[in-house]
């Protein structure tokens, strides 16, 4: 058993959304405890900038005009498809960035998105179990000031639901900046039970994509 986990948090030692994919792993290893987790950390090692770019211009390109930057760029494009579609679940945990999707994840989205197996015809992940877990530091739910201003979640729903087909359940924690930014004290305690209703959804999820994985094997 596999499971492939994405982060994009670039503060790793006080990350939130780390945090609550610590505790959706644990579900999994739980059930599955001598199971392979393939790690893939976008702030420790981003994908380069020209990748993308690289990778389009190179299957346009025949094989024998490519450049070195296209073949290598193309090569980490099949790596990152690898890497998913050779998983029985996907763990996603992914930060909201000044209001959008950050940049670490568009790009690995873009690039893995090159490979013909998950690409624009590729059904390789249809199905798959998957969860992500997204953390926003302000709230941006109906009836909040800044209703509509969460730029990311939406968009990943998006493409990772009705793009790749994935099996998705999303576990969404806000006010992560509670503690942090004075202006917010007032939602503390809004904030810390929303950070527990979070952490229950996290660990009820990473128990869903153990049991989906558990069951056929099972039969």
């Amino acid at each position: 058993m596999t499971l492939f986990r994405l982060d994009a948090s670039i503060l790793p030692a006080t990350s939130a959304s780390r945090a609550l994919g610590d505790l959706v792993e644990e579900q999994w290893l739980g059930a599955h405890p001598d199971s392979t987790v393939i790690r893939r950390d976008l702030a420790a090692d981003p994908i380069p900038a020209t990748a993308w770019q690289n990778a389009v211009a190179g299957s346009f390109t025949p094989e024998p005009d490519r450049t070195a930057d296209q073949r290598e760029a193309m090569a980490l494009a099949a790596t990152l498809a690898d890497e998913l579609v050779s998983a029985d679940a996907l763990l996603l945990a992914v930060p909201l960035y000044n209001y959008g999707v950050s940049q670490h994840v568009k790009l690995w989205f873009d690039l893995a998105y090159t490979d013909p197996r998950i690409g624009t015809q590729g059904t390789a992940l249809r199905g798959k179990p998957a969860t992500l877990v997204t953390v926003l530091g302000g709230n941006y739910n109906p009836g909040s000031p800044k209703e509509g201003w969460d730029h990311s979640t939406p968009w990943l729903r998006r493409v990772l639901e009705d793009v790749w087909g994935l099996d998705l359940r999303v576990v969404e924690r806000p006010f992560t900046l509670v503690g942090v930014n004075p202006a917010l004290d007032a939602f503390t305690g809004v904030a810390a039970a929303l950070k527990e209703e979070a952490e229950t959804g996290a660990r009820r999820a990473g128990q869903e994509i153990a049991e989906l994985r558990r069951t056929p094997s099972a039969a």
